[in-house]
């Protein structure tokens, strides 16, 4: 009977659990809201101008508390007799105080105090002031990698000193010896630093560094602590010093992984815009080399160089690429792939319309013919501007070798090319509509090979083009040789496999390898995976119109590399439209018959070298004396 009763009991339960409504146990879900400044969401008023008079009345307040303390101390010297020892003090502090009390006027006040954005205030001669602009520009201290150092420099009379930078971004050593340890040693000779032009004095006699500018408003203050620099703040002075520590860690000078090559340099760029420069510097040995800093991204603030030779470079080419990079308005700019898609004419083309390298000897040779380079701080691929289509197609090491070698490779590149586009297009094309012109043996052979595949023959080359691309993909994210050895073995299993399933035809599967291998000989990876791309583009016309459709498509694309321009410069120059033809376009000739830069550039200096520039060539051979 209590069975039945324990059965009975937890039956009703049960029942009662699924009627009647309970309560979760468990905390409720985070829900991430929308922010007030959404759309259809109305922002909570805010009394700027309480807010403006609640700063005003905290400066006047800290005034107030700093000229009690200064009265303090002339009473206090005064009692003790020691007023013409302590006067040169005293005048220091007072005529800080007279400054301050100019800075807090109710119109200035009441301006950078309504200013919502603090970086917009000047310096203030207070150091008290700049401290509290400095707490509320990098949130401290809540915000742990800003450091605030003050300093007492025992002169005659004592200057009080704030030193502001951001933890990891400078180099202790540099930090240490050339801006704290000098400051510091001034008081052992008790220089007297007040008097005129004490920033001057400072920056000239007691700072080491090789880089010292001077600031007097909030922005450049924050424009360099947020680079790796130091801000020097005094007391009574209304500018700062900033001095260069920048040190923060960054990769060194590595080989080149996208570009390798057998007789070129071994060089590449890093993350560091400096070390880019540098090493372009190192390779174009030059004064006439021009390198032009832009900021971009209103919070990223990331530096963008622009490099070209002054006296190569058309001056309309180079307005044109710093209007471009100056106009670009957005709040974060992570690399120099963005960057390109912000400045190119035709973004949504895939085609690239700038050349990406990671060489440098590469940069300086694009840079000698009168193009420019544009430099991502943190990101070691480099844009070189204008480039038509055969520049993709060139390397690195063309003229490192000899000249029938090099144009066999070249030729090689653009045969690999046009296999990689059209070989699975045309199979397609043939195979549906025009049987008729494949040999009789051939055309058995294909149809025996797929009596047994129970798929249209398009249906297996977009599966198997596919497959392909996961294999490459993977390969590409899988870090180290695990990814190649994925690709390979990869490659060999899913085809074997897929023929011995009757699932492809064996035809297909090298059809596929051979496209495969042919897309690997384009130097340039973006062009690389536009010919990709346009693969498939090119299997939807053949699958639907045969060798009509093929034509049309690669008319069609023809057209749309005709009507692109890369910075003014047409993208099929020199041959649509018509231009000088150099030696150095499908086909380079030899290195002393490059005598004059591309054509389309425009440069302001259009001879690169004399007619003859083996001069040699005319002068006698040194001979021994006793061929004489």
């Amino acid at each position: 009977m209590s069975i039945i009763n324990n059965s009975l009991f937890k039956g009703y339960n049960f029942l009662k659990g699924l009627l009647l409504y309970q309560p979760p146990s468990d905390p409720p879900p985070f829900v991430l809201k929308e922010a007030p400044n959404e759309k259809g969401v109305k922002p909570t008023p805010c009394p700027i101008n309480q807010a403006a008079s609640l700063k005003e009345l905290e400066a006047l307040l800290r005034y107030a508390h700093r000229l009690t303390d200064f009265l303090k101390k002339v009473n206090t010297s005064v009692r003790q007799g020691k007023l013409s020892e302590d006067i040169a003090a005293l005048k220091v502090e007072y005529s800080a105080l007279e400054q301050q009390q100019a800075e807090l006027s109710p119109i200035l006040t009441a301006y950078d105090n309504s200013s919502q954005d603090v970086s917009q205030k000047r310096v203030s001669s207070s150091l008290e002031e700049n401290r509290q602009t400095i707490e509320a520009l990098y949130s401290f201290p809540l915000n742990k990698d800003v450091i605030i150092r003050e300093i007492d420099i025992a002169a005659d009379p004592s200057v009080r000193t704030m030193a502001v930078f951001i933890d990891g971004m400078v180099e202790n050593n540099t930090l240490n010896l050339a801006v704290l340890q000098p400051l510091m040693l001034l008081g052992s000779a008790k220089h007297r630093l007040y008097g005129d032009d004490l920033v001057g004095r400072i920056i000239k006699e007691h700072l080491p560094s090789n880089q010292v500018q001077r600031a007097d408003t909030f922005a450049k203050v924050e424009e360099g602590i947020n680079s790796g620099d130091t801000a020097l703040f005094f007391d009574g002075i209304d500018e700062v010093v900033l001095v260069s520590t920048k040190g923060w860690e960054h990769r060194s000078v590595e080989k080149p992984n996208t570009e390798s090559s057998v007789r070129g340099g071994m060089n590449a760029f890093t993350e560091n815009l400096r070390t880019n420069t540098a090493q372009i510097r190192v390779a174009l040995r030059n004064s006439d080399l021009v390198t032009e800093m832009i900021k971009v991204g209103s919070r990223s603030q990331t530096n963008v160089a622009i490099l070209y030779m002054k006296s190569l470079a058309n001056p309309q080419l180079v307005a044109e690429v710093k209007r471009r990079t100056k106009g670009i308005s957005t709040d974060f700019l992570d690399s120099s792939g963005t960057l390109s898609q912000f400045i190119v004419d035709t973004p949504v083309i895939p085609f690239p319309q700038t050349l990406s390298t990671e060489r440098p000897d590469r940069v300086a040779v694009h840079l000698s013919e009168g193009r420019i380079a544009i430099i991502v701080d943190g990101n070691p691929y480099i844009h070189v501007l204008p480039a038509n289509f055969f520049t993709f197609f060139h390397s690195s090491e063309d003229f490192s070798m000899s000249l029938l070698v090099a144009n066999f490779m070249r030729l090689l590149r653009l045969f690999g090319t046009l296999i990689s586009t059209v070989l699975p297009s045309l199979y397609i094309a043939i195979n549906y509509f025009h049987q008729e012109a494949l040999p009789t043996e051939l055309l058995m052979a294909i149809a025996s090979s797929r009596e047994n595949v129970p798929f249209p023959a398009w249906f297996e080359v977009m599966v198997m083009e596919f497959s392909f691309e996961l294999i490459r993909e993977a390969g590409v994210r899988v870090p180290g040789i695990l990814g190649s050895t994925i690709g390979i073995v990869g490659a060999i299993i899913l085809g074997q496999a897929a023929v011995a399933a009757h699932f492809v035809s064996p035809i297909v599967v090298v059809i596929i390898a051979i496209t495969g291998l042919s897309s690997f000989t384009i130097p340039e990876y973006r062009m690389a995976s536009a010919i990709r791309l346009l693969r498939f583009f090119f299997l939807l016309f053949s699958i639907l119109l045969g060798l009509v459709g093929l034509a049309t498509a690669l008319l069609w694309v023809i057209v749309l590399l005709c009507s692109m321009k890369s910075f003014g410069m047409p993208y099929l120059v020199p041959i649509a439209p018509k231009t000088t033809t150099g030696l150095d376009v499908v086909i380079r000739g030899p290195v002393y018959r490059q005598e004059t830069r591309p054509d389309a550039l425009n440069t302001q200096d259009g001879k690169r070298q004399p007619s003859n520039s083996r001069t040699w060539v005319k002068e006698q051979p040194v001979r021994n004396e006793d061929e004489k």
